[in-house]
């Protein structure tokens, strides 16, 4: 059977729930609306049961920990979804926060407020930090025990000052999913 094509989004609250539907759509993909809430509401096998049901490709799923210290809810999700034999992860958007216990991940590139490109990670409102190839957030750090091929930084989706606002087309969101599907390679693998 072939694996469905996911991107992991590490957000659920109702800015990014807006966001990532509207980037879905104007893909031509799937989100997965149900896996929207701060934390997750719904189990890994709730969540896989819905990809699969889903009548096509590329599918959007948000995971979120409510700022949980260790590994939450969304990150018992996330682990589940990205392991199942029948799921082929294409990359994830993680997404910064000012979480208060100190979790982080590897980015591979991130996406600034402006759409720039930068080695850096982001913060919360999309402005470049110090740290080279790093993102602070919640529910990220399961990212790197994970075999994720892209991992793009963003700020806090369907926000950040605006700029990734709904009204705008959530320009930020967009682009990113966009680098994932160019950098994975699905472009080429579904034509």
């Amino acid at each position: 059977m072939e694996r469905r094509k996911v991107i992991l989004i590490t957000d659920g609250d109702e800015h990014a729930k807006q966001a990532v539907e509207f980037v879905a759509k104007e893909i031509g993909g799937r989100c997965i609306s149900y896996s929207y809430g701060n934390p997750t509401p719904i189990s890994g096998e709730e969540i896989v049961s819905l990809i699969m049901k889903t009548p096509y490709d590329p599918v959007l799923v948000m995971f979120d920990d409510c700022g949980q210290r260790d590994e939450g809810v969304g990150e018992k999700a996330m682990h589940f979804v990205a392991t199942h034999p029948q799921i082929e992860v294409l990359g994830a958007i993680a997404v910064a926060s000012s979480t208060h216990s100190s979790e982080w991940t590897h980015v591979d590139v991130s996406i600034d407020r402006y759409g720039h490109l930068t080695e850096f990670g982001v913060d919360k409102e999309g402005i470049p930090d110090l740290e080279i190839g790093r993102i602070n957030g919640d529910t990220v750090y399961i990212l790197d025990e994970l075999d994720i091929p892209v991992v793009v930084g963003v700020g806090d989706i369907g926000k950040m000052a605006g700029f990734d606002s709904l009204k705008k087309g959530a320009p930020i969101t967009k682009q990113a999913v966009e680098i994932i599907l160019e950098r994975s390679g699905y472009h080429e693998s579904s034509t």
